[in-house]
Order: structure tokens, then C-alpha cells, then sequence
């Protein structure tokens, strides 16, 4: 958005300054346990320092993994679909991808975009990944390569936010974008030219399809979400009640019954999106204790896989995480030295991730 600073270098990168995935790493994750001292080791005859405390709960090296290497802010990070994976981008221009496990090696680098990336997401099956920059394009890679396979070049301002289409039907060619320019423009693959072009009255922010992949949300600058359906390009649903300008969207991953929507009136909001709702306006709850700050930063919000939480980062630079029913605060995380801008739920354990201006992500089981 033209009016939300993100802080982004303008340095442009060429085509042929790309090089192969396998050839660049840059990141360094760090594991966050407390290490037992040589001499007591010595006295007691164990390393019990160490293995004493709560009962693990997922397969992460430690507790705590702390994953550094971009130089720019981390403006988004997401989840593979299997969980194996990260990838995170940066206003450093670049797609960092690392392995969930072990020493959460930074395995490989995507290079190409002229503008600070400002969303990655996986496409299903995670073996793509599609990007959203500053640059008024979007584009998507091969995960397993770092080839890029598409840039779409369409927009006349700078790409916001980009989400699959269809991803409970397992289509890996079909995704959204939304731009400054107020466009939402679908895109197949597979064809040189948009599959369609959908215009908002102002700019849009973020975008997240629903299951069925036939209607999109898009956040705007007007305070409001709209649903549109592909197929005829037409307003369906329009959801307000947000003092400020919506900045981040979630589809609850399990049902996609729910939204989740961050803005920048500090309330983190969930709406109801079932066709027999009994809320007029459809909001169920609101959840406070995000705040933003004068940064006005592009801040998104997920549900775990079970749809009991929700979670929103904050200029506060902590992470929050609610009940979804309740709305009481479970968890306050913090750890970052500035702003968290996204957050993400691991598809299969209690594993949460964060990214922040600050350069890094923490990695966290729950």
C-alpha cells in the first residue's frame, strides 16, 4: 500500500544475477536450550541439566529455534503443506526456504524480484511457491529447483498480497493477487495472460480464497472485506465493522467456515462466513492486544489446524495467540526486537512460526 511504509530497497537485481537454488544459503538457525556446564557434569554424571524440564511436545531440535540470515525485514513466512518446509520472504528481495527439522538448514535462495517481497505462499502439493512484491508483479518458483516458472506482469502498483486459488482441491496453477492499484487478478500458470481481473474501488491489502476456490476476500483501504466470486467477477459479500484498514486475512483451514482479519485499529476479527449466519454483520468475536504501531506494517494473522486459535503478531513485537471461542489470550510470546508481521500455525504439530522487521523468525512448539 502507498501508504503504509514498509521500508523497502528499490536496488534492482537482473535475470542473470539469478543463480541455482543449491548454490546460495545464507541463513543460520540457532537453537535456544540451556547448556550444562562441564563441571557439573562431572559432579552428577549426566547431562540432566538438559533433559530435565516439560515433556517435549513436537520434533523440533529445542524448544526454541532462532532462524537469522535476511537483510531486510521478514515480511512474510509460511509453512509447507507437509510441515517439512519454510519459506520466508524479506524486504532484502529474496525467498529464503528452510527445513522445519534439525538445524532448520537454510537449503536454498530465490532470486529475481526488483522489489522487497511483501508475501510467499506455498502451493499445494509444496513443491511451489508463489511470491507477491513491490515490484507490481508476482511470481511463481519451483520449490525443488529455485527456477522461477512464472512472473505475471499486470499490476501498476505494488503486489500486496497473493494466496491459491483452489487449495483444498490440490491445484498448484491457479492463484491470486492483490495490489495497490486495486486489482485482484487471477492467474493460471499455464497461460501467458491473467484468467481474469477483478476491480476494487481502492487499494487492496491482502487477499485469501475460500475452500471452494469460487469466491476470494480481499482487505482494503476502505476498512472492509469484500468477497468476490470468480466466476462472475461480481461482489457477493461485504463484511465490515473495522475502524482502520485491513491488513491481514486467514481462512480457517480445517472448515472454512472462518475469517480472521488483522487492521489497523489494533482488534483482530473473526467472522462467520457460514450461509445460515445468525450475526447480522458476522462478526463473532473481536480480540485486542495486537497493537499496531506508527509503522502501519502489512500484519497477518492464522489459525492452527484445529480452529481453537488464532494468533496475530504486534507492533508490541510479541505474538499473541487466542482462544478462538473464548478470546482469552493462551499464549504472549515474545523474543522479537521489533514489529511481528506474520505468524503461522505448523499443519501438523504445536509448532508456531514468526516473522519480524527485526530481521528474524522464531520457531516454537506450544
Amino acid at each position: 500500500m502507498a501508504d503504509h511504509k514498509r521500508k523497502v530497497s528499490l536496488t534492482s537485481i537482473s535475470d542473470e544475477e539469478q543463480q541455482p537454488l543449491s548454490k546460495i544459503t545464507h541463513g543460520t538457525a540457532v537453537a535456544l536450550v540451556k547448556r550444562p556446564k562441564t563441571d557439573e557434569i562431572q559432579k552428577y554424571g549426566s547431562t540432566a541439566l538438559v533433559q530435565a524440564g516439560p515433556k517435549r511436545t513436537s520434533g523440533l531440535q529445542a524448544p526454541i529455534m532462532h532462524l537469522t540470515g535476511h537483510k531486510g525485514e521478514v515480511t512474510s513466512c509460511r509453512f509447507s503443506d507437509t510441515g517439512e518446509h519454510i519459506a520466508s520472504g524479506s524486504a532484502d528481495k529474496q525467498v529464503f526456504l528452510w527445513n522445519t527439522y534439525g538445524e532448520c538448514a537454510n537449503y536454498g535462495v530465490l532470486q529475481g524480484h526488483k522489489g522487497g517481497i511483501l508475501e510467499v505462499q506455498w502451493m499445494p502439493g509444496s513443491e511451489r511457491v508463489i511470491t507477491a512484491s513491490t515490484d507490481h508483479t508476482v511470481a511463481m518458483w519451483d520449490a525443488m529447483t529455485g527456477e522461477r516458472l512464472r512472473r505475471g506482469k499486470h499490476h501498476t502498483a505494488p503486489v500486496n498480497s497473493c494466496c491459491p486459488l483452489s487449495k483444498s482441491a490440490g491445484d498448484d496453477n491457479m492463484f491470486v493477487s492483490a495490489s495497490d492499484d486495486g486489482q485482484l487478478v487471477i492467474w493460471d500458470a499455464r497461460e501467458r495472460n491473467p484468467a481474469a481481473v477483478i476491480e476494487h474501488s481502492q487499494p487492496l491489502t491482502s487477499v485469501v480464497a475460500a475452500v471452494s476456490g469460487n469466491v476470494v476476500y480481499a482487505g482494503s483501504l476502505d476498512n472492509t472485506i469484500t468477497g468476490w466470486d470468480v466466476r462472475t467477477q461480481s461482489a457477493v459479500q461485504t463484511l465490515r465493522g473495522h475502524s482502520g484498514t485491513v491488513v491481514g486475512l486467514a481462512m480457517s483451514p480445517k472448515t472454512g467456515n472462518y475469517l480472521a482479519s488483522t487492521s489497523l485499529d489494533n482488534t483482530v476479527r473473526l467472522w462467520d462466513l457460514r450461509p445460515y449466519c445468525r450475526l447480522s454483520n458476522r462478526c463473532e468475536r473481536v480480540y485486542t492486544g495486537a497493537p499496531h504501531g506508527y509503522e502501519m506494517n502489512l500484519v497477518r494473522p492464522a489459525f492452527d489446524k484445529d480452529e481453537s486459535m488464532v494468533a496475530s503478531g504486534g507492533a508490541d513485537r510479541t505474538l499473541t495467540i487466542w482462544n478462538l471461542r473464548s478470546g482469552e489470550v493462551k499464549y504472549k510470546l515474545p523474543g522479537h526486537k521489533g514489529c511481528v508481521t506474520q505468524v503461522d500455525f505448523h499443519p501438523k504439530e504445536p509448532i508456531v512460526l514468526s516473522g519480524s522487521v527485526d530481521k528474524a523468525m522464531f520457531l516454537g512448539e506450544l
